[in-house]
């Protein structure tokens, strides 16, 4: 009686995941969201706000992803609790590799006051790396503007690279030391 129950009981387990699965048409979402505002927060504080007016949640796919169809607003408070944001028309979220996607009018702005601007910009969530192979334009707090084809840097642009890029660096002379 028991062996019958246990089959009987897994072979039920088995048809609702079969049933689960038909009652999605294939590449439909497994939810969606509507006036998303998800706060996640360590140790009490507030940490990251995501803002975004439609989700569209894929976990359902052999590669799980996340869409933001009608754009996203992220806020990031870093451990001194300044406020950066990154807002973009559209985003899509890879769960397996922590990786970002951020397209159209992306334009992120640093509690440094660095101010990014591109038509596309991925984020490595788990590198703390950004970077992007289209046009961009960042200006930084010191007055300093760069205008290039490509870049990648860490998430607080303390180490950024460019390529094929021109612009206006500041320089402090006080701070320079003299070379002989």
């Amino acid at each position: 009686m028991v062996l019958l129950l246990t089959i009987t009981l897994f072979a039920c387990e088995s048809n609702y995941q079969n049933v689960k699965k038909l009652s999605l048409s294939d590449g439909a979402p497994v939810a969606e969201g509507k006036g998303i505002n998800f706060k996640y927060t360590d140790s009490g504080k507030l940490v990251t706000n995501l803002l975004a007016e439609k989700l569209l949640d894929y976990s359902n796919l052999e590669f799980p992803y996340k869409e933001f169809p009608k754009g996203i607003e992220v806020r990031f408070w870093d451990k001194e609790g300044k406020k950066s944001t990154v807002n973009s028309d559209y985003a899509i979220q890879y769960e397996k590799t922590g990786l970002v996607d951020l397209r159209k009018n992306v334009v992120l702005v640093t509690g440094d006051s660095v101010v990014l601007k591109a038509n596309q910009l991925y984020w490595d969530q788990k590198n703390e790396w950004v970077f992007t192979d289209q046009p961009y334009q960042i200006k930084f707090k010191d007055g300093s503007y760069n205008d290039g084809a490509r870049f990648d840097g860490n998430q607080d642009f303390t180490i950024f690279l460019s390529r094929k890029n021109q612009g206006v660096q500041l320089i402090d002379k006080t701070k320079t030391e003299d070379v002989k």
